[in-house]
């Protein structure tokens, strides 16, 4: 199973050249405000994508998807994309979970004070689970600023450690792009936008057998 992993499209999605693949995956961070018409617009492109499966959890942007009530963003949801908020599926065996939330960070949406507020959410994730998506990092993998300050989350990192996923993808921090391997598991930091909001990074790809 082909993957592609993109994140921080920031309402440029448009302006992105994407590989064929089975699985898209967007970590967040599609809009820039966090509008319904923004909102409305990603769904749209997102799910003409060629891709038979359509995966996203929204981000620190995306304000839409924690203001609005599940009736009304399952209404704009259109019947081929799937929208994880502290909820996972499985395809082709694969079990996939994902989650908006991040540590505070500057007032934006989904964020959860560090310790027990937000280790909640990560007492969630399944002990089983193949391929984790969250929109923020893990702490010190990923997760520096263009200022060198690390801010993925401590208690993430535990949970990332203790459940050991095959496949770690992440945005939130456009600068730390990239890929690395650590104990057992490979995390991804797929942004396409740079600091400066301008596409400089091209999508993830990997594959599962």
């Amino acid at each position: 199973m082909k993957i592609v992993a993109i994140s921080d499209t920031h309402g440029q999605h448009r302006q992105i050249t994407l590989p064929d693949g089975d699985v898209i995956i967007h970590a967040g961070d599609m809009t820039r405000q966090g509008t319904e018409e923004q909102v409305v617009d990603f769904l749209d492109w997102f799910s003409g994508l060629p891709f038979p499966f359509k995966i996203f959890v929204a981000g620190n942007h995306d304000f839409f998807f924690e203001k609005e009530s599940p009736e009304k963003i399952q209404s704009l949801l259109p019947e081929n994309v799937i929208y994880l908020n502290d909820s996972g599926i499985e395809i082709n065996g694969i079990k996939i979970w994902g989650s908006p939330i991040q540590p505070w960070f500057h007032d934006w949406a989904f964020n959860r004070q560090r310790g027990e507020d937000i280790r909640r959410h990560w007492d969630l994730i399944p002990e089983n689970t193949d391929l984790l998506i969250t929109h923020g990092p893990v702490a010190g993998i990923l997760d520096r600023t263009v200022y060198g300050l690390p801010v993925g989350c401590d208690d993430l990192l535990e949970c990332v450690q203790a459940i050991k996923p095959r496949f770690h993808i992440c945005g939130h921090i456009h600068e730390a792009y990239g890929t690395v391997d650590a104990g057992g598991t490979r995390f991804m930091n797929a942004s396409i936008l740079n600091e400066d909001y301008i596409i400089c990074n091209p999508p993830m790809i990997f594959e599962i057998p």
